[in-house]
């Protein structure tokens, strides 16, 4: 597999997790942001216990996810129901926090970065097949029940917390219990992606987990759409694949150019262009040629 097609697999992969990773907290209007450093702190604990301690890898993976629903468990317990700027500023403390102390720790690098990290499997090959294999299923995995989420009880709580959180408190919905449940499962998934995203390149350095990826993301949950988990499907591989067919003087303004969009979206197409009710309706449509 040429690495030019690796790359593209498997960054896609990452923007999709991650969000799915805001994009589940959004339905409680939410913007976690906690889950960039919940990546780089997850990211750089499993290169130490890989590198310095000899654990394997799929050990060090699952300390990952442990550690990032963790984090989430104690901070949502204090923003379960917290307004959204709140939740806002406490995710980029963190991003500055995590980096700080990261700038700091020499053994895993500190400013320098952490390289070197083995391949997972028996040759580079190897190893970039089973990385690939490893994200698409935390996909198929992740999207499924984050499928399953918004077409339950749970999902319709979170939508009437969305529009208005007296209504969902008269209506019997604990809003701090539902906040808590979907700030620690993007958490957990923001763990292991933060692993894994080390992984593709083999090493860790904090440019990795900067303020750019808050910008990709977002960009990415309102173009697709922030009410269905299907625009994010389609819009991650075409925003990060459409910037590498531009001259690299083009590539370079990348995070500008996403920042346009974004805003030309907030203005003339709020809803992004997979909406809820489009989705409803292809599935009306399919279900009807089924029965023909």
């Amino acid at each position: 597999m040429p690495l030019s097609v690796y790359y593209f697999l498997t960054i896609a992969a990452v923007n999709i997790l991650m969000t799915w990773a805001i994009y589940l907290p959004y339905r409680v209007a939410h913007l976690h942001f906690i889950t960039v450093a919940n990546m780089a702190i997850s990211g750089y604990l499993s290169g130490y216990l890989v590198m310095e301690l000899q654990m394997s890898f799929f050990l060090a993976l699952l300390i990952g996810f442990a550690v990032g629903g963790i984090i989430g468990y104690v901070v949502s317990l204090f923003i379960g129901d917290a307004p959204t700027f709140a939740v806002v500023i406490v995710g980029f403390t963190f991003i500055y926090i995590t980096r700080t102390v990261v700038e700091n720790i020499p053994i895993i690098g500190g400013t320098m970065g952490m390289f070197g990290l083995p391949n997972v499997g028996s040759s580079p090959a190897a190893h970039r097949n089973i990385i690939i294999i490893l994200l698409y299923s935390l996909v198929l995995v992740v999207g499924f029940l984050i499928h399953r989420f918004d077409n339950s009880r749970l999902g319709r709580a979170a939508s009437a917390i969305f529009v208005d959180k007296d209504l969902a408190t008269s209506l019997g919905v604990d809003i701090k219990k539902v906040g808590q449940l979907v700030q620690v499962f993007s958490c957990i998934v923001a763990g292991g992606v933060g692993v894994l995203y080390g992984f593709i390149y083999k090493s860790f350095h904090l440019d990795f987990f900067t303020f750019h990826l808050i910008g990709v993301f977002m960009t990415t949950i309102f173009v697709g759409g922030y009410s269905t988990l299907w625009g994010t499907v389609l819009a991650a591989p075409i925003l990060y694949g459409l910037p590498l067919l531009f001259p690299p003087e083009v590539q370079s303004w990348r995070i500008v150019i996403y920042g346009v969009i974004l805003i030309l979206v907030l203005v003339l197409k709020p809803e992004g262009f997979i909406t809820r009710k489009l989705v409803y309706s292809i599935g009306s449509s399919l279900s009807r040629r089924r029965e023909k």
